[in-house]
């Protein structure tokens, strides 16, 4: 398996994303840190230390000490993290297709005229840029 399938095969747990979440948000902490982010009733803090460690091991997180504390900190970008995640959409529930993505939302949510329009600015704006 080539590099880049691995990286692509990379995916965050629904618990692995909700610790992602808050370290995209607060940047890095410690444990006590994130599980203040976390809504009542809050998971246990052995809960978080081992999906971190689990995280850690997938490479998504690393950590530094301090004290004797460890802080942790993402290795991907939230922004990073939702394109890998939205071509292994398109990829395995569209065959690839760009248009076929947009034709099934277009089909299933009802979208607003300012939405529609919105959309084909943007694709506007790209065929543009193809052609420069």
């Amino acid at each position: 398996m080539t590099a880049k399938a691995k990286k692509e095969k990379k995916k965050l747990t629904p618990a692995e994303e909700e610790i992602m979440q808050v370290l995209w948000k607060i940047e890095k902490g410690i444990i006590k840190d994130i599980l203040k982010e976390f809504p009542n009733p809050k998971p246990a803090y052995n809960t978080i230390a081992t999906v971190l460690r689990v995280m850690e091991n997938k490479g998504f997180v690393a950590h530094e000490e301090i004290g004797v504390f460890y802080q942790f900190y993402p290795l991907i970008s939230k922004e990073a993290y939702a394109k890998s995640q939205a071509k292994s959409l398109l990829r395995v529930y569209f065959e690839s297709s760009l248009p076929k993505l947009t034709a099934a939302f277009a089909k299933e949510e009802n979208l607003s005229l300012a939405d529609i329009e919105q959309i084909s600015q943007i694709f506007a704006a790209a065929k543009e840029a193809k052609k420069d």
